[in-house]
């Protein structure tokens, strides 16, 4: 074959394909890595803000689809309502109760990549912020724990659950 008609964009039937949550987590590693070395903590502090608004501005697209949808945006209509899909990179289990929903993760493309990288330090501060300003974004009412994660526990798993703000008047 000429050397001049090979595709340009066409990966090797030999390698395997990088996906796009490998390269986000390669990539936020290495820009978390850059602002802590430089800035230290006020550097840290910056990118939890950043990876915060980011979750905050997903949260509201994610209210915007289960509006769409006709759905309120509690509990139960969170994670239908996501607007990332769920490769074969992530597992988790989702169980629905009355005013709140456990997710159980047992694999995570993101928290894989930090590891490997040995970048952990630098990966939690987008786990630790990421799903509760999501989940805020999404109803500032709906609060999630992350009781464990990958980095400590070989799992991640969440709570979501609508709670009043202290202060907000009974219904």
């Amino acid at each position: 074959m000429n050397d001049n008609n090979k595709v340009s964009n066409k990966i090797a039937d030999d390698l395997q394909p990088v996906s796009m949550y490998q390269m986000f987590a390669r990539m936020f590693a290495h820009l978390a890595k850059e602002a802590v070395d430089e800035f230290g903590d006020k550097g840290a502090e910056a990118i939890k803000r950043g990876v915060w608004n980011f979750g905050v501005e997903r949260g509201k697209g994610i209210a915007k689809r289960a509006f769409a949808r006709g759905k309120p945006n509690d509990s139960d209509n969170y994670l239908i309502s996501y607007d990332m899909d769920r490769s074969d990179e992530f597992e988790s289990t989702d169980s629905y109760y009355e005013g709140y929903v456990e997710q159980v993760f047992s694999r995570c493309v993101f928290a894989s990549e930090f590891q490997k990288m040995g970048m952990e330090q630098y990966g939690i501060l987008y786990c630790e912020m990421i799903d509760p300003a999501i989940a805020y974004g999404y109803n500032p009412d709906l609060k999630c724990r992350h009781d464990k994660h990958f980095f400590t526990d070989n799992k991640c798993t969440f709570c979501f659950k609508l709670e009043k703000e202290k202060g907000a008047a009974d219904e």
